[in-house]
């Protein structure tokens, strides 16, 4: 069997795009799984880059209890709106700049 090369580009073209379609796919599937309740979780991984803390630190907020945790198959995830709720609760205001009497 002979084909000539336009129809084998056709080809080439039409598996890559299948291939899209089922990139495509695998992360939706990914995002639903690393979902709880409709809520995004995330990982250690996720959260060490997002907050830009050590491991130890991490492990620190757990062990308080200032960062709720759920352990799936023995890894641990943290629900977005907890991690938010932590953030809001770390920040701090400024101090006001106190003025000079003249």
């Amino acid at each position: 069997m002979n084909i000539d090369r336009t129809e084998f580009i056709a080809w080439m073209e039409r598996i890559m795009d299948r291939f899209d379609i089922l990139g495509e796919h695998i992360d939706d599937v990914q995002k639903q799984r690393n979902s709880i309740d409709g809520e995004e979780l995330l990982d250690n991984q996720d959260l060490l880059q997002i907050l830009k803390i050590s491991n130890r630190s991490l492990q620190r907020y757990r062990s308080i209890g200032k960062l709720p945790y759920y352990t799936i198959s023995g890894k641990l995830y943290y629900k977005l709106s907890d991690v938010h709720q932590f953030i809001r609760e770390s920040f701090t205001a400024p101090v006001p700049k106190m003025k000079a009497n003249k």
